[in-house]
């Protein structure tokens, strides 16, 4: 059965995975920092962000397909901080409904995205979002676009 439930800390690794492989395949190929993607970004210290009772475990939800943890989302109030389904998994709908669930759950209405990432604007599009003129850099190097609901 198909879920989406709170993450739990048993959760942690393969959100992580989940996580670093998407910066892996949609960030990488942008930026080229090899000591970044694959020295400092790792699943040790990812997962470490989700241990029991940490902000980021309290406010991520993961897309639960019979006990394989397919997506994540990451909400903050009325910000999408974070949404990423594993690549393979990937054009299955997966993303639509933790969309869905974030706006209907939690009346989100916001989320930054990479500037680059043209497919990922492109599902934001899809789904109700619209391109702000709002930009930000965030760490000194990666620019963000804000998309709002409509």
């Amino acid at each position: 059965m198909n879920s989406i439930r709170p993450a739990k800390t048993s959760d942690a690794s393969r959100i992580a995975e989940i996580i670093i492989t998407n910066y892996r395949v949609n960030f990488y190929p942008f930026f080229h920092n090899d000591a970044y993607y694959f020295n400092e970004l790792n699943v040790v210290d990812m997962a470490a962000e989700y241990t029991e009772n940490s902000e980021s475990l309290k406010n991520t939800y993961v897309y639960d397909d019979n006990g394989v943890v397919k997506g994540i989302i990451r909400i903050n109030g009325i910000e999408i901080e974070k949404l990423y389904v594993e690549p393979q998994f990937q054009s299955q709908g997966i993303g639509a409904q933790l969309l869905k669930f974030a706006v209907t759950e939690f009346n989100t209405s916001f989320l930054w995205a990479l500037e680059y990432n043209k497919r990922g604007i492109a599902f934001y599009q899809r789904n109700g979002f619209i391109l702000t003129d709002e930009k930000i850099i965030e760490d000194e190097w990666v620019p963000l676009v804000k998309m709002i609901r409509l």
